[in-house]
């Protein structure tokens, strides 16, 4: 069920949120009156906490550490035939909000009820011009009244060119851009494309933990489900969507049946019996954000099998940088923020077409550069979320 154009996932792949609101709100009010000294912060999202960790998880769990954090899912179908509020806190100072709603038809039915059960909740959490900070401008509908100390735009993807977009998602989000204060981007190239929208607009790229994923270099215990697969392995963890280049993964594994794919991910939005399924080609389901090191340790090559289309226009890849401080030589398609970030250092091979991706493969399996991590280390010293988050807190600041 959809109720403001969930675009960015489907409800099946969603993990359920325990407890109603109802039966939480005395802890909440506990772990409130603790923390009361610390700011607000909403957090409007189109992606689910509990989907797979991105740009959202790392920042929030950072600004979690000055802010009270609300983070407002969109709605879920209702069990009854009364609206409801699902609140679940994922870890100390950071609380998942989902409205539970019955079908009610309209938009603005919809965005009402929505409107009612926050507002309740803010109320009753003595919530006062907390920072609103929106990933989608859909979310305008039912939390445009509310007074803010700063209204921040953290825009990740162009949401307007995925599959399932609101028709009107373009008008909401220029009504966004005139409300907020600041407007952050996830690359570049969406960079561009917004500076002209706002006079205070600011690019971050994708950022990486490096500490995390560097554990991938030492050998760790392999898991279960792809220990026994032989070598060479290529691999690609990630959202399996409208952006992901079926064709091609279908070419690369026929052509090189001696090559083994394995892709980590849910997949959303897309037909599974469209993907290719075959014997080389492993498909291992959704792991969590810690499990991955384990699974890139014992990959050869890492992949980036991205169509080109409008989808993949503006991205800026997350696991780019996470698949370097892992080790592991990556394998792209000419996605542009990748290109201009990484193509001129050498550390990330760029291919158009199946031939020259396998070509590609076929190098990075060869190479062993014995400077190729000294390299990848000095791209990547300057690059963390906490730099991340420490720049976008300044500028909050200055608008706030």
């Amino acid at each position: 069920m959809s109720y403001s154009g969930n675009f960015g996932e489907v409800d099946s792949l969603i993990t359920p949120i325990d407890g109603p609101y109802k039966e939480l709100h005395q802890l909440d009010k506990t772990i409130s009156a603790e923390n009361h000294s610390s700011r607000d912060l909403i957090c409007f999202s189109h992606l689910r906490w509990h989907f797979v960790c991105q740009r959202p998880q790392h920042l929030m769990a950072r600004f979690a550490r000055d802010f009270r954090i609300f983070f407002i899912e969109e709605p879920l179908e209702a069990t009854s035939s009364t609206p409801s509020l699902d609140v679940h806190w994922v870890e100390p100072g950071i609380r998942i909000l989902v409205p539970r709603l019955p079908s009610l038809g309209s938009r603005r039915d919809i965005e009402k009820a929505q409107r009612v059960l926050l507002d309740r909740y803010f109320a009753k959490e003595d919530v006062k011009s907390p920072v609103l900070w929106y990933y989608t401008p859909m979310s305008l509908g039912f939390s445009d009244h509310l007074s803010a100390s700063a209204v921040v735009y953290d825009c990740m993807d162009e949401l307007s060119a995925f599959r399932g977009a609101p028709p009107d998602i373009v008008d909401r989000e220029r009504t966004l851009m005139r409300r907020a204060d600041v407007v952050f981007t996830g690359g570049y190239s969406l960079f561009e494309a917004k500076r002209g929208l706002h006079s205070n607009v600011h690019a971050f790229p994708s950022s990486v933990e490096v500490a995390h994923f560097a554990t991938a270099r030492a050998a760790l215990a392999e898991p279960d489900d792809q220990v026994l697969l032989p070598r060479p392995r290529l691999g690609f963890y990630g959202v399996i969507d409208e952006r992901f280049d079926i064709d091609l993964i279908g070419t690369v594994a026929r052509v090189r049946p001696d090559w083994q794919l394995v892709m980590i991910g849910p997949v959303a939005k897309i037909d599974p019996a469209t993907l290719p399924h075959l014997p080389n080609i492993h498909y291992l389901g959704s792991k969590g954000y810690q499990e991955l090191p384990a699974y890139l340790a014992g990959w050869d090559v890492a992949l980036l099998p991205f169509a080109l289309n409008e989808a993949t226009r503006f991205i800026s890849p997350t696991k780019t940088p996470e698949y370097l401080a892992a080790g592991r030589p990556v394998v792209s398609t000419p996605i542009t923020d990748v290109v201009r970030t990484y193509g001129d250092t050498g550390l990330v091979r760029i291919a158009r077409g199946s031939d020259d991706f396998i070509t590609a493969i076929e190098q990075a399996l060869r190479d062993k550069d014995a400077d190729w991590l000294a390299h990848v280390d000095r791209l990547l010293a300057d690059m963390s979320w906490d730099a991340t988050w420490g720049h976008m807190k300044e500028l909050i600041e200055c608008v706030a």
